[in-house]
C-alpha cells in the first residue's frame, strides 16, 4: 500500500528573492501569492486527499486555508514541516548575507554547514521524513498535502531521490509549486517535480 504526498511550497510573497525570511514572523501572502493559493485549491479538487499539513508560518497557513476549505478538511499546524532554522541570518537580505563568509560555507557544503544559532539542512531533512512516514502510517493507499518551503522540500526530495543534501541546487522548487511522490515498504518514487498550479 502506497501513499501519495504532495510538497506544495507557500505561495508568493514580497519579499522573495530579496530577504532570507526563514522565521520571521509577519510575512504573508500579496495579491500574487492569494492569486496562486486559490489556483492550488482548484488543483486539488479531484485528488483523493485525507490529510494536509502546514507549516505554522503565515505564508504556509495562507496557503494551506483555500486548499483546506476548497477540499474541506480540517488543517494540521506541524512544526516538523516548518521552515529551516536561520537562527541569526533570519531576515537578513541576500545582499547582506554575500557578504558573509559562513553564508558562501552553507551554500557550498549542505551536509557540513549550520546556519549560526540555526539547524542543519540534515536536521530539517529528519524531521519532514519522519512526519512523511508516521503519516504514511496514518493514510495507506491515500493522498497527503504538505505545505512547506524550499530548502524543506527539496530535502525530502533528496533524501526519497537517494540523493545527497549538497545537492540540493539541482532542484527547483518555486513559489506556490507541487512536487508530487509516493511512498509504500518498497520504497519510493518521485513522479512530478515543480509543477506550478496556473494563477
Amino acid at each position: 500500500m502506497t501513499t501519495t504526498f504532495f510538497l506544495v511550497r507557500h505561495a508568493a510573497h514580497d519579499r522573495v528573492g530579496s530577504i532570507l525570511c526563514g522565521r520571521i514572523p509577519g510575512v504573508t501572502l500579496g495579491a500574487l501569492g492569494k492569486a496562486q493559493a486559490q489556483a492550488l485549491a482548484e488543483r486539488f479538487t479531484n485528488e483523493n486527499v485525507a490529510h494536509i499539513s502546514t507549516s505554522p508560518l503565515e505564508r504556509a497557513v495562507e496557503t494551506a486555508e483555500p486548499i483546506a476549505l476548497r477540499l474541506c478538511l480540517p488543517l494540521e499546524v506541524s512544526d516538523d514541516v516548518a521552515e529551516i532554522d536561520f537562527g541569526a541570518w533570519s531576515g537578513t537580505s541576500f545582499d547582506a548575507l554575500a557578504q558573509d563568509p559562513r553564508w558562501a560555507s552553507w551554500n557550498s557544503s549542505r551536509s557540513t554547514s549550520r546556519p549560526p544559532y540555526g539547524e542543519t539542512m540534515l536536521e530539517a531533512q529528519t524531521r519532514i521524513v519522519g512526519a512523511m512516514e508516521r503519516l504514511r502510517g496514518r493514510f495507506a493507499g491515500r493522498s497527503v498535502i504538505l505545505v512547506s518551503h524550499s530548502d524543506v522540500i527539496k530535502a525530502a526530495l533528496l533524501y526519497h531521490l537517494g540523493m545527497p543534501i549538497d545537492a540540493y541546487a539541482r532542484i527547483e522548487v518555486e513559489p506556490a509549486s507541487i512536487s508530487t511522490l509516493v511512498v509504500g515498504d518498497w520504497g519510493s518514487k518521485v513522479l512530478r517535480l515543480n509543477e506550478v498550479a496556473a494563477a
